[in-house]
């Protein structure tokens, strides 16, 4: 009897469990839009025309911002309440795509902000450094890990990171920060769902 009691409560169980991995966003629900969210943070992704990705970024503890992502991974724009930027590339950014393991590029751009005249030229270096499977939720992904560095006209680095890209979300799921150090961190979302249109 307690075999039958246990093979009904798993079957119970199987249905859920269907239904939680339906709800996972894959490469074609994404095109109607997502949500992704981590503690303090929800992003709405929306594919644009372009190529391009607009992400609408509501924050706990400051104003929202607003974003344009050329393929959901390089920004060419942002608005906030704390100013607008566009970020205007040299180098057509669609010959990057679709990013490869071991692909190496580097996009020269010139930062414009209404209130802010650029002094020089800034880079932006991506190295796609391989393949991984990252969890959002229940919902697992394939992403590239793309080590992102920002250069000012210098040459000294402003920024540097590998960001955990997923191509069919056109995204990243979450930012790798001090990579092989004792330091090293991910700061990633933790759940993602289907926009409600």
């Amino acid at each position: 009897m307690r075999a039958v009691s246990i093979g009904v409560v798993l079957a119970g169980l199987l249905p859920a469990a269907a239904v939680h991995a339906a709800d996972c966003v894959d490469a074609k629900s994404a095109k109607a839009g997502f949500v992704l969210e981590m503690p303090g943070v929800r992003s709405e992704f929306r594919p644009v025309a372009g190529g391009m990705v607009s992400v609408a970024n509501t924050y706990e503890s400051q104003s929202p911002q607003t974003q344009f992502l050329f393929a959901g991974l390089v920004e060419v724009f942002r608005n906030s309440g704390t100013g607008r930027v566009a970020t205007i590339p040299f180098s057509d950014l669609r010959k990057l795509f679709p990013l490869k393991t071991g692909a190496k590029s580097t996009i020269e751009f010139v930062e414009l902000s209404p209130n802010k005249q650029p002094k020089s030229t800034k880079t932006l270096s991506l190295v796609v450094k391989g393949k991984e499977t990252f969890s959002v939720g229940g919902c697992k992904y394939n992403v590239l890990a793309v080590t992102e560095t920002f250069k000012n006209g210098a040459g000294e680095t402003l920024d540097t990171f590998t960001a955990l890209y997923a191509p069919d979300l056109q995204a990243s799921l979450a930012r790798r920060y001090d990579e092989g150090t004792s330091a090293e961190s991910v700061n990633g979302y933790e759940t993602i769902k289907p926009l409600s249109n």
